[in-house]
Parts: structure tokens; sequence; C-alpha cells
């Protein structure tokens, strides 16, 4: 094995501790780095090792998974069965804890929304499934409302999905159906925690729709409209309004 075949296995193990010093602090950043310098090989080969991650057993393992996988993409690097994993762990996910005082970051939600982001932006997915999969994570039953930015990380995420210019006018808002029905269903009385997540989350979207999507999260990237800006932000008005009584 050579040195830097190494490096990456060590780095890959690390990324499991429960330890949020071993695994977020030192492994993840290093071997976020050590990507672009694996040969094409090498980084199918990690990814494959990430995608098994999302039916380990500790939630720290499966929720760091989608971050690598999301750099590899970044870098050009995909598997359609990489999809295909992520698509059956995401929406069943019901670990939703942002920060645990002992595990560190888990993040769930923002890490998986990082993923979709990379794939809807990135890579030839379909986006109109990418779309559906981010409606099935925010309409999946949820314990806790989220509090640590997830629901920007997945509005930013589908904003960026919602550029590719092979959607059609129908896919970009087709998808929203799952979620007006969602709301059309409710009942008086407390708003449920995944309605309340959704609801913020298409917020996000709405304002992303309105000012343009940066592709990268961070600087003064280039900045992106949405490929049908107008049918998407028509729609949701309609969605929002199901639920937000204050939307004119």
């Amino acid at each position: 094995m050579d040195d830097l075949q190494q490096t990456m296995t060590e780095l890959s193990q690390a990324l499991r501790s429960p330890d949020p010093v071993v695994r977020d602090e030192r492994a993840y950043p290093a071997l976020r780095a050590l990507i672009p310098r694996l040969e094409p090989q090498q980084r199918l080969e990690l990814g494959d090792a990430m995608a098994e991650r999302f039916e380990d057993p500790q939630i720290q393992a499966r929720t760091f998974a989608p971050l690598i996988l999301a750099a590899l993409v970044e870098q050009g690097s995909y598997a359609p069965h990489w999809v295909a994993a992520f698509a059956r762990w995401y929406p069943a996910e019901r670990d939703l804890r942002g920060y645990d005082g002992e595990l560190g970051w888990l993040h769930a939600v923002a890490h998986g929304a990082d993923l979709l982001g990379a794939l809807g932006l990135h890579s030839p997915a379909d986006p109109a499934a990418l779309l559906e999969l981010g409606a099935a994570r925010m309409l999946a039953p949820a314990g806790q409302l989220w509090d640590a930015m997830e629901d920007e990380r997945l509005g930013y995420a589908l904003a960026r999905t919602l550029t590719r210019p092979e959607l059609t006018p129908a896919q970009s808002v087709d998808w929203l159906d799952a979620v007006a029905a969602d709301f059309l269903a409710g009942e008086p009385g407390p708003v449920p925690y995944h309605a309340s997540n959704t609801l913020r989350t298409l917020w996000m979207l709405a304002l992303c729709a309105e000012r343009g999507v940066r592709t990268e999260r961070h600087g003064d990237g280039e900045r992106r409209q949405l490929t049908h800006r107008e049918a998407v932000r028509g729609r949701l008005v309609e969605v929002l309004a199901i639920i937000s009584p204050y939307l004119a």
C-alpha cells in the first residue's frame, strides 16, 4: 500500500470516531484536502466506503459520510450507487440531532443537504429525483425542530438543484405537490415539527429564488438564477400560503 492510500485509509477510519476532535477537527478536513491528490480509482474506492457508511450503526459514521461524498462529487467523481445509498438513508434517518454534548456535530439533515446540493449542481444525477428526495426528507416524521440552520442548508441545496438547465417547468415544481398535500392535511393545533421544518426550508428556497444562488457556499462566487424561476416562485407562494395565513 502506497503512502497516499494508507493515509486515505487511516483518515477514513478516523472519520468514524466518536471523538469530535479526532473526527471533525482532524480527520474530516484532512481527508477533504486529500481528495484532489487521489487517483480516480482511489476516489471511487473512497466513495464506495462512504456509501456503505449509510448503514453503519454509529450515527457519527452515517452523518459524516455525505460530507466526503459531496467533496468527491465536487471534484468530478460519481457513481449511481452512491446516490441510491444516499436516497435510502436520507429520509429514513431518525437521529436528527444537530449537536451532541459528547459526540459533537452530527447534523444528519445539514450534511445530507450538502451532498444533495453537490449532486444537484455537479453530477449527472436526475435533478427531479433529487428534488423529490429533498421533499421526502422534509416530510419525514421528526421528533424535534431543526435548530442548527438545517433548514437553510437544505433550502440552499434545493435551490442549487433547481438551477439545472435540463429541468422542465413541471419538474421544477411538481415535487412541491407532496408538500402541499401534507400542509392541506394538517389539523388545528400545534404545528408538527416536520411541518415547521419544511416551512422554514421553503422560505429559504424562496429567498434563493428571489436573489439567485451562489454556486459555492462561501465567498462571492458566481450567482445563478433558478432555471424556471417564475414557476418556482409562484408555486412556492401557493404552497406557503396553505400554512402561513399571513402571506399576502
